[in-house]
């Protein structure tokens, strides 16, 4: 009997170009909901389009799959799509913001990607590398400006938006992928910046967000990522945040102060997580799928299933329409002059 399952709480990746026969069990596994494609995925949109429908045809219900594709350092295919520019870049021409939203996620969705994590709603507090010309602007009323509109943008291409990485990365120097940063601000030095951009996108309907592997000591005892306070007590309840909740990697050093993997995952989904990444590391994944309750949650259901993507149109049809070609030119130049 064929079983349709329900989106699941983890999201994992898979390792090379096509999919290798034992990953098709893992994918179909109850505890898996999603799948995170990186730049060793990627070929060629036409490898990473059959990648992906292998993807789908190997679970036995949805899928969701997901990439990095912010623009900048972080963009995860490239040969055959457009170059996108940092987010900075979008200060100096804020017209642009909106088309750059909606062509990122128009060319992802053509080839069965559901979303992007972006926008990054980090405010450049000129301390963090790691984020850096990533975020939209040091003000945050443009951040939340330009954000805004290159999420209306995705919206109107048929994706959903995933605002990172909430509190607020950009005041740390530490890259939370190699260390735990620590911010010592206190909550209102925080609510009257960093949470300004994610007060004003939730308002707006935003779909998704992630929480930062970081650590406010003065507000907190846990990483954002694992933290109650954070997810159900801000997120939620104050800033009325129905969404879905994505905890950043589980793999990431700046995870590893709470525990082991199991652990990871069992204190994130207790903070309110309702899907959790682990990437890289293909054991870890194994294990957290094994050891992580399976259970019928229809909220979390539900929240996942709005991040499906609603594609427009096929990569064909999307590269002979004259919006995507005159977008994508303006676009390129922005990125040759970044």
């Amino acid at each position: 009997m064929t079983r349709n399952y329900p989106i699941g709480p983890i999201m994992l990746d898979v390792e090379g170009l096509t999919l290798a026969p034992h990953e098709t069990e893992i994918i179909n596994h109850p505890n898996t909901g999603a799948v995170i494609l990186f730049s060793r995925n990627y070929e060629s949109p036409e490898q990473v389009t059959e990648l992906i429908a292998s993807i789908r045809a190997a679970r036995q219900g949805n899928i969701l799959i997901a990439v990095d594709q912010e623009g900048g350092r972080v963009q995860r295919f490239q040969n055959g799509f457009t170059r996108l520019p940092p987010a900075a870049c979008y200060a100096q021409a804020p017209e642009l913001a909106e088309p750059a939203g909606w062509l990122m996620a128009a060319e992802l969705l053509a080839v069965g990607v559901d979303f992007s994590f972006a926008p990054v709603l980090d405010i450049d507090c000129r301390i963090s590398e790691i984020i850096g010309n990533r975020s939209f602007s040091t003000d945050h009323e443009l951040a939340t400006r330009l954000s805004s509109a290159f999420r209306k943008g995705m919206n109107a291409a048929g994706m959903a938006a995933t605002g990172k990485h909430f509190p607020g990365h950009g005041a740390v120097a530490l890259d939370s992928h190699l260390t735990l940063p620590v911010d010592e601000r206190d909550l209102d030095s925080i609510r009257n910046k960093d949470l300004m951009p994610f007060k004003q996108l939730i308002a707006e309907g935003l779909e998704g967000i992630m929480p930062a592997h970081v650590l406010y000591p003065n507000i907190d005892a846990s990483p954002a990522g694992f933290s109650p306070f954070w997810i159900r007590q801000i997120l939620r309840r104050e800033l009325n945040f129905n969404g879905t909740v994505f905890s950043d990697d589980l793999s990431m050093e700046g995870a590893a102060s709470v525990g082991d993997f199991p652990e990871r995952a069992r204190l994130a989904q207790q903070a309110g997580c309702d899907m959790i990444l682990i990437c890289n590391n293909p054991h870890a994944a194994e294990q957290v799928l094994d050891t992580l309750p399976i259970t019928q949650d229809p909220l979390r259901e539900q929240r996942l299933n709005n991040m499906r993507g609603k594609p427009q149109m096929n990569r064909e049809q999307l590269i002979n329409c004259e919006k995507w070609q005159k977008i994508s030119a303006q676009i390129n130049q922005i990125y040759n002059h970044a």
